[in-house]
């Protein structure tokens, strides 16, 4: 006899990424898409979590250096690295990753929320359980501190802007 099936169980998916070796996730839903790294232009003014910002078809993105978000030892981004280009609920943006894993899917079962494991972290969404250990699941409206926000929007509106040759 087959176990009925639990159409409740709803599902997480995840894009995994890598830094350093260590495994983390965003929620698909926000992903954009995921390209190959490119030269970033620096942005007077950004605050420090903004490493500068990228042209992505038309669209002037601002980076964001997870590793200093992290608290990773800080590296230039290299040709062979990934942009994840995300949408967060004020603005897009895009995150340096050494690599994405691909997609993860989940039942909500097996993501612990942050708060039962690591209260106070604001950016972290939850954790992720593998066979094989453990992925730390970020939520990205929280990535950017209310004034790094504020930096960022004066940053791009003051910022001399390119004009066709």
């Amino acid at each position: 006899m087959n176990e009925p099936e639990d159409h409740d169980d709803k599902r997480v998916d995840l894009l995994v990424f890598t830094l350093d070796e260590q495994r983390y996730a965003l929620h698909f839903s926000a992903v954009e898409r995921v390209v190959c790294a490119v030269e970033v232009t620096p942005l007077p003014q950004a605050p420090p979590i903004v490493l500068g910002v990228v042209n992505a078809q038309g669209r002037i993105i601002p980076v964001v250096n997870v590793r200093r978000r992290f608290g990773l030892p800080e590296r230039e981004i290299d040709l062979g690295d990934t942009l994840i280009l995300v949408r967060t609920s004020k603005r897009s943006v895009a995150l340096a990753a050494d690599a994405v894993g691909g997609l993860l899917e989940r039942s909500e079962q097996q993501v612990v929320a942050s708060a039962t494991i690591l209260a106070g972290v604001a950016y972290l969404d939850g954790v992720a359980k593998l066979e094989d250990g453990l992925i730390l699941i970020h939520n990205l409206d929280t990535f950017l501190a209310l004034e790094e926000e504020r930096a960022l929007d004066t940053a791009l509106t003051t910022a001399p802007r390119e004009r066709p040759a």
